[in-house]
């Protein structure tokens, strides 16, 4: 099924369920307010959000209206945890390849994840203000889970077992304020601001064979102020699945139910395929001719992120933002 959650003037917003085609959409408040109340009795509460899907997906909903991506907070405007695990090793590689340093081989056994802001996050159509075009504004796109309750010590595969949506994601980051952070030895703090999510949350069966092993293989598309700049395939060169990241994450605490966790920049080592974050384009090109030549978004620009099915059809819907100056 396909959640969201809708404007009302609230913080949490209102839960409503939407049909696979994403043309219509039904308010689920008489099964649950929020999502995140679903989340917490998700036993009980799915299977009626399930009924009222099918009937919505068959043309027998009630009180149906047409859905509107621009009235959609993020699935979960706010969260209890939202973590983001670094997956795809090829775009970390080329990171550091790029300023001359060696990807130590850890990297490759275990994940890189930080602890993200996780009180505020964006709709799929709200801008991304921000004060500065200095501060080096840069889009990722990135596939998450939102889970159940998993254990502190839970393995790979029971932690498998808790995974009930997933969501697109744009974590935005401020890449010119990254270096003086993270010489500072302590991780992201305000190079990262609120990170932005597609208007649905979809159990993972309205993914069909493209979820399997843990992953999603389909291609997440990024498109510039109206260029395609890339398409990796988001099941390649993912070193560790969703269950890994959430297993690292349990290690010595545990995860309650309404927890975010990304899969990282989604990246391709056939570069053929595009980048899904600026950064990664300019490390290309830092190692080909020594410097970067693409900028980072100004103000105006716009980013659109999104998953098509094997009938190219929009599973998430997009994410469609427009880069603005705050205060203006």
């Amino acid at each position: 099924m396909k959640l969201a959650t809708l404007k009302d003037g609230t913080r949490d917003g209102q839960l409503a369920v939407v049909a696979r085609d994403l043309k219509t959409a039904q308010l689920a408040d008489g099964i649950a307010p929020t999502l995140q109340r679903a989340l917490d009795d998700w036993t009980f509460i799915a299977p009626q959000l399930q009924q009222l899907y099918q009937d919505l997906s068959n043309g027998r909903g009630r009180r149906t209206f047409a859905f509107d991506p621009a009235q959609c907070m993020a699935p979960l405007p706010r969260a209890y945890q939202w973590a983001d695990g670094s997956a795809y090793v090829n775009h970390v590689e080329l990171v550091r390849k790029a300023r001359g340093a060696e990807l130590p081989a850890s990297f490759w056994e275990e994940p890189l994840m930080y602890q993200g802001g996780s009180d505020d996050f964006l709709g799929p159509c709200d801008d991304i203000a921000l004060f500065h075009e200095e501060w080096g504004i840069d889009f990722e796109a990135e596939v998450a889970v939102i889970t159940d309750d998993i254990a502190m010590g839970a393995t790979p595969d029971q932690a498998y077992q808790q995974i009930r949506l997933l969501a697109l994601v744009n974590d935005v980051s401020l890449r010119n304020l990254i270096p003086d952070e993270l010489a500072k030895g302590f991780g992201f703090l305000q190079s990262k601001p609120a990170t932005s999510f597609s208007p649905v949350a979809v159990t993972p069966d309205e993914l069909d064979d493209a979820w399997k092993g843990g992953k999603v293989h389909l291609p997440l598309r990024s498109t510039w102020n109206g260029k395609l700049v890339g398409q990796p395939h988001a099941g390649v060169d993912m070193i560790f699945n969703f269950p890994q990241l959430l297993a690292h994450l349990a290690k010595s605490r545990n995860i309650r139910a309404g927890s975010i966790v990304g899969s990282g920049t989604v990246s391709n080592k056939d570069s053929k395929r595009g980048y899904s974050c600026i950064a990664e384009q300019r490390c290309l090109e830092t190692i080909a001719g020594g410097a970067p030549v693409t900028p980072f978004m100004a103000f105006g620009d716009t980013i659109r992120i999104e998953m098509l099915n094997g009938d190219g059809k929009s599973i998430f819907g997009a994410i469609e933002q427009t880069v603005t100056r705050a205060g203006a």
